[in-house]
């Protein structure tokens, strides 16, 4: 069995940090086009059925006219965790009842702060009860928030606010990410006032680690912190280098020991859904980079990386149980996986 990932390009407005391929609100009749090409390339997925796992990304899902959200999920088959992502501000009944009849099970929200300050400085509508609102509406037992960190202005103190607003709100997981000045975005072009240094950054991070370990959400991933049995099945299945399909624009999939994508552009995708392949995927070299990520690491590291992890004693973690990186390894992954895996 199988993953899939379905992406909806489609949002109400494009938030300033954001680089996913997205395009601000469109018409009914484009829409429907677009849940009709995803449905007739499901329809062309003959293996795998069911899906082990299932996500519904963006963009924003929740932008989708309920209907045809509806009509999307009626063609999906998923055994297991089934994850859509969704805007509080956008959420109403008609998506809540869409999702519930439509088989999802877990929901990811963006919150990004509890602090309205920084909420707006990153381009977020609605203010906590918003938020509140849509959770209630939701009415989801499993639901995931994803926290920025990094944010211009933000403190220990606000970041605390935002982290007992998840527990408050019973949560069972966080993503927890470092905002990152991605190429092409409004804050590339100009960079917002207040943005946290380096070192700051650095320690918001090892804050918020340390206050979800206290709070009971365990670490599994460089930023990603679950109660006990909701780590997020799909996001493991990418880390653990298994086979996914994916539809839509800027959708990347792996099947078949090859990696392919689809271009970022809607219009293409309509006319003629070509998939641009990428090469091969799932070598040694590649499932080691993934697995690094994850806290439980390299359970039996090869000879060579046990000596090169000699010379990274404060990143990385080298005992009976295999070979993972630290919290500060974490903060500098790519220059420390860069450095384990260098040939």
């Amino acid at each position: 069995m199988s993953s899939l990932y379905v992406h909806i390009p489609f949002c109400k407005s494009k938030c300033p940090y954001c680089d996913f391929y997205s395009q601000v609100a469109s018409l009914h009749s484009l829409q429907a086009a677009y849940i009709d090409r995803c449905i007739e390339l499901l329809r062309a997925i003959e293996d795998n059925r069911p899906y082990r796992t299932c996500y519904i990304g963006g963009g924003t899902p929740s932008v989708l006219a309920p209907e045809l959200l509806a009509k999307l999920l009626r063609e999906i088959n998923c055994d297991g965790e089934f994850t859509i992502e969704c805007n509080p501000s956008s959420v109403t009944p008609q998506f809540a009842k869409a999702i519930a009849e439509g088989g999802i099970n877990r929901v990811s929200m963006g919150l990004q702060s509890a602090v309205l300050s920084e909420r707006k400085a990153l381009g977020r509508a609605g203010d906590l009860e918003v938020v509140e609102r849509a959770i209630a509406l939701l009415g989801m037992e499993n639901f995931s928030l994803d926290v920025m960190l990094g944010i211009p202005g933000q403190t220990i103190e606000s970041l605390t606010k935002t982290l007992e607003f998840c527990q408050r709100a019973g949560a069972k997981h966080i993503s927890a990410y470092l905002l990152k000045i991605e190429p092409g975005t409004p804050f590339a072009a100009r960079l917002p006032e207040k943005l946290p240094n380096e070192d700051m950054q650095a320690e918001l991070y090892l804050y918020a680690c340390e206050w979800l370990e206290q709070a009971g959400f365990a670490q599994y991933e460089i930023s990603n912190f679950a109660r006990p049995g909701y780590e997020s099945q799909h996001n493991l299945n990418y880390w653990r280098c298994g086979e996914y399909h994916a539809i839509g624009p800027g959708a990347h999939g792996f099947t078949q020991g090859k990696r392919w994508h689809y271009a970022p552009d809607l219009q293409a995708f309509l006319q003629s859904a070509e998939i641009v392949q990428d090469g091969a995927g799932g070598d040694e070299e590649e499932r080691a980079m993934l697995a690094l990520r994850l806290v439980e690491g390299i359970a039996e590291p090869s000879e060579k990386l046990k000596a090169r992890a000699k010379n990274l004693d404060k990143y990385v973690i080298l005992d009976s149980k295999g070979l993972r990186l630290t919290r500060e390894g974490f903060l500098l992954s790519n220059m420390v996986i860069g450095r384990l895996l260098c040939s």
